[in-house]
């Protein structure tokens, strides 16, 4: 009878002594059954000594028998031990690589000696005398021995817990002769996520693994593009950091400073309908800063004049066309109409203070009440006549009026 175990470092076949230890295969067959093993870990790991697996937690505390198992899922009224009674033969002895045995727990409080639950192991090499009368041997690895020579040489800690995780992935069993015991409900699909909460190397997760050059590149460049455009949307330059630029817009340079708005609407009119065409000057002088932006009605003219006009000849001057990369008509169309940033769909944030040009130099608190700073001015003045108002310079005025009198 055998059981089939895909590990994250290589597949075991597993040859199970049924008539020897009937009850020890029964428990390990049926836990496969209900995926108990499934994504369980081997917690430790032995240079040529052992592998250990079985415990859900991988503590090495946990785990149960396939009874014990079925009384937590279908709440049992008579209690059903934890473990059963280990099958020690001594016929059975780890003398060769692969032997797989049932770990024996210690004794429980309220039991006289311990016993079987699901935590097993596999010997990484030969001769291993020291297990002997001490644990339940039940099967031996037939396939898979390069698998176990990859497990002897995994990295562990100071506790022989592998640094990166070692995990069986799926449990197939290739023949079971025991009926199930009464109460057993096999799961309708295979755990997704360990039982455990393991913060190591994942057994899928390759901590050497890095990147091409040009791949770090491009995301460092997206990553410092994203920064900036985020300082640029906290100063104010961008009404939002994933803004994009206009794909209809072009941006012309390398131009005449004779060549006019006129001129090159003209020129880029044969490939659609243009919506804009401005060519940048100086705010002071008028003259031509060398450059201008033509905005067409679709994007597919804009393309076409791309491809088409680059480094034609204009007022003996080559251009240099490109599409604009300019979002100062978005910010633009922010400060006005529906919407925000030039979409329709987007509102500006709105905030519990907004900013008013009717605060008449008040201070915008929000339980001002509009007309409420001028009474305050009022009154402030008035406490201000009161205070400048001294007992000295009232009796100088009472003696000046005393001469007038006489």
């Amino acid at each position: 009878m055998s059981v089939l175990f895909e590990t994250s470092v290589g597949d075991l076949v597993i040859d199970l002594e049924v008539d020897s230890c009937p009850k020890t295969c029964e428990n390990f067959l049926k836990l496969c059954k209900v995926y108990y093993y499934n994504l369980n870990a081997f917690f430790n790991v032995s240079k040529d000594f052992l592998a250990q697996a079985g415990d859900p937690s991988a503590s090495g505390a946990g785990g149960e028998s396939i009874w014990s198992y079925i009384a937590s899922q279908t709440s049992a009224k008579d209690p059903v031990p934890r473990y059963f009674t280990p099958e020690i033969l001594p016929k059975l002895k780890h003398t060769n690589k692969g032997t797989v045995s049932m770990a024996v727990a210690p004794s429980l409080p309220g039991q006289e000696k311990g016993g079987c639950g699901s935590q097993f192991f596999i010997t990484l090499a030969d001769n291993i005398e020291y297990l002997d009368g001490k644990h339940a041997a039940f099967g031996h690895v037939v396939e898979g021995l390069d698998t176990l020579d990859k497990l002897n040489d995994v990295f562990t800690d100071d506790k022989d817990r592998p640094l990166k995780d070692v995990r069986i992935r799926h449990v197939v069993i290739l023949d079971d002769p025991f009926p199930d015991p009464p109460g057993l409900m096999q799961p309708p699909s295979s755990p997704k996520r360990p039982p455990d909460n393991s913060t190591r190397i994942a057994e899928d997760e390759d901590p050497l693994f890095q990147l091409p050059e040009e791949e770090e590149e491009r995301i460092r460049r997206e990553k410092a593009a994203a920064a900036s455009a985020l300082t640029l949307e906290m100063v104010g330059d961008l009404p939002f950091a994933n803004v994009r630029p206009p794909e209809n817009v072009l941006f012309v340079c390398k131009l005449n400073a004779v060549t006019r708005d006129e001129d090159l609407e003209l020129i880029f009119s044969r490939f659609g309908v243009i919506m804009s065409c401005q060519v940048i000057r100086d705010k002071k002088t008028g003259d031509s800063l060398q450059y201008a932006f033509i905005e067409f009605d679709k994007r597919e003219d804009a393309e076409q004049a791309y491809f088409k006009m680059q480094n034609v000849l204009v007022d003996d001057r080559r251009i240099w066309v490109d599409f604009s990369q300019s979002v100062a008509k978005s910010n633009n169309m922010s400060k006005g109409g529906s919407g925000y940033g030039g979409r329709d769909d987007l509102v500006q944030t709105s905030r519990y203070r907004n900013s008013r040009e009717d605060r008449d130099g008040g201070y915008g608190m929000v339980f001002d009440v509009p007309g409420s700073d001028s009474r305050r001015r009022k009154r402030s003045r008035s406490r201000e006549r009161h205070r400048s108002r001294s007992p000295r310079r009232d009796r100088d005025r009472d003696r000046e009026r005393r001469r007038r009198d006489y």
